[in-house]
């Protein structure tokens, strides 16, 4: 695989990497979510971070031939959006919201930078950029349920 390609796949596998963490997180924060809406929220955005991997997944297999599914890659720092550990050790429903603004924001931030990859083929465009859609209306919806705390 040319160096240009190998570089475009290990973002796309960090992705995945990190939307695993962040279907645990998200799982977590439901577990210890006060409110049953947000436990219902953040049910929600796990298994739709769960949806995400599985189309992401699917579409670099097709593409590529070949993915590295082992959970973590060789010579890279992994950068979680999400602080799982302060997630989990959150005391109130706030600071869970709190955590999630955070990481879907630097979400977006990685998928927009993937998206300037002129060398993205369309089909796996069109996967990023729904997802980061759906992650986008989450975070405004998310942070008008901060505002309602103010």
């Amino acid at each position: 695989m040319e160096t240009k390609n190998r570089k475009l796949v290990d973002q796309l596998q960090e992705i995945l990497e990190k939307n695993r963490d962040a279907e645990k997180g998200y799982k977590k924060a439901a577990e210890n979510a006060k409110s049953t809406n947000l436990k219902a929220f953040f049910t929600r955005k796990s298994e739709e971070r769960r949806s995400f991997n599985g189309a992401l997944k699917n579409e670099l297999i097709a593409t590529y031939d070949q993915i590295n599914d082992n959970g973590s890659f060789q010579g890279t720092i992994h950068r979680a959006w999400m602080d799982v550990k302060n997630l989990f050790s959150a005391d109130s429903d706030e600071s869970m919201l709190e955590e999630c603004i955070r990481g879907d924001k630097a979400a977006i931030e990685e998928y927009d930078e993937v998206l300037k990859d002129e060398a993205l083929p369309l089909r796996v465009s069109t996967i990023i950029r729904d997802q980061m859609m759906k992650i986008r209306t989450d975070l405004n919806k998310v942070k008008s349920l901060e505002d309602l705390k103010d």
